[in-house]
């Protein structure tokens, strides 16, 4: 009886130690990012005292504010444009027959799977054939061409669970191919719409590599901003901590409100 209790004790120290490790290799570089945000010292070795003026900088520093700018608004069209293709190649997907479902979920998950240094160069070699100017619109391109994937990914998983026989109660009552659509299948796929959508601002938001390879020299986001400051040994400004800061509060904060409202719904159901 000694030995297993024991046993589980040394299970449960060991589970608590492996925990605490994962944390600490997650979360450290947070930290870290988090003090630099704040520190008034632009060495990143030593800590001065404490300051918000990087968080002005990140408004003001130009510098910095046009990356953030390409990186925000090439983040936000894509989402919008993928999630309405993503959508709608996601219900013309699931209406087919099971073994062409089967072959274009196949086709779909392909690009997920793909490294994205494959599919980084691939984009730039199809641009360059086509004669495009890398900058602003190759990236939008690119962004559009990864995240619609994730958004057919999240949406499938409801239309699963939808009942087949929605869509024709709707046209029997009278709707239009259209209403039936915008008033009884997106609503009740909302969340997985929803869900691909923050995945597909997500994706694009944080990508380096496939904007790397479609971007050119002239057009710049916040992740190969710092590659090229770093690669020529330059020192950046500590507003990009700043700005980094304030992404991790903004997706803290979804997060939160997601959970709470999900906890709401629930305590209400």
């Amino acid at each position: 009886m000694k030995k297993r209790l024991w046993k589980t004790r040394a299970w449960k120290a060991l589970g608590i130690v492996l925990m605490s490790i994962t944390f600490l290799f997650l979360y450290t570089p947070i930290i870290v990012i988090l003090t630099l945000s704040v520190n008034s010292s632009k060495r990143a070795y030593s800590f001065e005292q404490f300051t918000l003026q990087w968080y002005v900088d990140v408004f003001r520093d130009p510098s910095i504010t046009g990356p953030i700018v390409n990186t925000i608004s090439i983040a936000i069209l894509s989402t919008i444009i993928s999630t309405i293709v993503g959508t709608l190649f996601a219900i013309g997907i699931h209406s087919l027959q099971k073994k062409s479902r089967i072959r274009m979920m196949i086709l779909n998950n392909v690009p997920v799977v793909n490294p994205d240094i494959v599919t980084g160069i691939s984009l730039m070699i199809i641009f360059s054939l086509l004669s495009f100017t890398l900058g602003f619109t190759t990236v939008l391109f690119a962004h559009i061409f990864f995240s619609i994937p994730y958004v057919i990914l999240n949406v499938m998983p409801r239309l699963k669970r939808l009942d087949p026989n929605m869509y024709e109660a709707a046209l029997d009552l009278g709707c239009s191919r259209y209403e039936a659509m915008l008033k009884v299948i997106l609503p009740n796929i909302s969340t997985g719409i929803i869900a691909g959508g923050l995945m597909a601002f997500t994706m694009s938001i944080d990508d380096f590599v496939i904007t790397y390879f479609t971007s050119g020299n002239e057009y710049m986001n916040v992740s190969t901003w710092l590659y090229a400051v770093l690669g020529r040994g330059q020192s950046f400004t500590p507003a990009a901590y700043a700005y980094n800061a304030m992404i991790f509060a903004i997706t803290i904060a979804i997060i939160l409100f997601i959970n709470l409202k999900k906890e709401k719904k629930g305590k209400l159901a």
